[in-house]
């Protein structure tokens, strides 16, 4: 399998407290991987440091062959990889239609185009609204995102990383603040995404970790535990014993 991210030997301290502690981790390409762990374990600072916006203080990340570890977020973007939270910012008065098809222009390289509104060239429109269909948006195409709930804001965030032609998708919580049906919504659309994108999520919402995973990695006190496939970590003691045992 082609690996897409290779993290070796990661080291994070802040002050006395280790965020993450010698990480060695690899997601192959079309793979939809998670990372669990209980509040502190470091998962957040992990995926700071693998989107650019952290920098580790020892250790090496591997993107599509190429080290990235001191690269800023921008060109980790420019190579594929984006973090859910940090495509851009949604354009509060403008439509959901409009936002996905501003990303859609920018994927497409029509900068030039920017002035004339991005829905109206009919390819840019074509995208944008399968992508929005995708999410379940469709009655929602033409509100403005400060008309929708906070778990649409989630779903846009990922709608506009899959429109900007992203290879990886960094995922952090995309399931908090989620009621039951957005939860079905957005665990069904990645459900279909497997495979086409690679994905590593940080989520602590277990029925969508156990749903969506093709392997899982327990981050506890900084430190990788365990990784394996859903059944090999649910049947896991130690894994048991320091996280799912809580639940």
């Amino acid at each position: 399998m082609t690996a897409m991210i290779e993290i070796r030997n990661l080291n994070k301290s802040f002050g006395g407290v280790t965020a993450t502690d010698n990480v060695n981790l690899t997601v192959t390409k079309g793979e939809l991987h998670a990372i669990i762990g209980p509040n502190g374990a470091g998962k957040s600072t992990l995926i700071a440091q693998l989107s650019g916006s952290l920098r580790p203080d020892s250790g090496t990340v591997i993107f599509k062959g190429r080290d990235i570890t001191t690269k800023p977020a921008y060109t980790r973007a420019r190579l594929g990889m984006t973090r859910s939270f940090q495509i851009t910012s949604l354009v509060m008065e403008m439509s959901v239609l409009d936002n996905v098809a501003l990303a859609v222009q920018a994927r497409q390289g029509h900068s030039f185009r920017f002035l004339k509104p991005a829905r109206n060239v009919s390819s840019i429109r074509e995208d944008a609204m399968k992508m929005v269909r995708k999410l379940g948006l469709r009655k929602r195409a033409d509100d403005p995102i400060s008309a929708l709930s906070h778990g649409e804001h989630r779903q846009m965030e990922i709608a506009i990383a899959l429109a900007s032609g992203a290879e990886m998708m960094l995922l952090d919580e995309p399931m908090a603040g989620l009621g039951p049906e957005e939860s079905k919504l957005l665990i069904d659309f990645l459900l279909d995404l497997k495979g086409e994108k690679t994905i590593l999520l940080i989520e602590h919402d277990m029925d969508a970790v156990f749903a969506l995973a093709d392997r899982i990695s327990v981050l506890v006190y900084g430190k990788i535990i365990a990784t394996g496939t859903p059944d090999e970590i649910r049947n896991n003691a130690d894994v048991r014993h320091a996280y799912l045992g809580e639940e």
